[in-house]
């Protein structure tokens, strides 16, 4: 279980528990958290997951992936810190993590 917080471009802030294995973006869906879509149910086929990664989380989230890339070229705001929630699995390593919001993801 990890204790992930979610903050709006608004600002914001929705704090949940994350079983581990489960993606960050199924973790906001299960809890109805606002600004994350998932249209492509999580198979990296869509950024409407996008999230920005704070700090010093970014190295314990992973590489990204050539497919996770591609898709956030094609997403709003992409900043160096982007990813794409369906491809981070929720671990006790990932316990606190902080992920911010873009304005939008289409």
């Amino acid at each position: 279980m990890a204790r992930i917080t979610y903050i709006e471009h608004n600002g914001a802030e929705h704090v949940v528990e994350v079983p581990t294995g489960v993606s960050l973006m199924e973790g906001a869906l299960q809890n109805g958290i606002p600004g994350i879509d998932g249209d492509c149910g999580g198979n990296a086929a869509c950024a409407t997951c996008h999230v920005y990664v704070e700090g010093d989380w970014l190295a314990r989230t992973g590489e990204r992936s050539e497919n996770e890339s591609a898709m956030l070229d094609l997403a709003d705001g992409l900043e160096d810190n982007s990813r794409l929630a369906c491809q981070i699995s929720a671990s006790p390593e990932l316990d606190g993590l902080v992920l911010r919001m873009p304005a939008s993801q289409h």
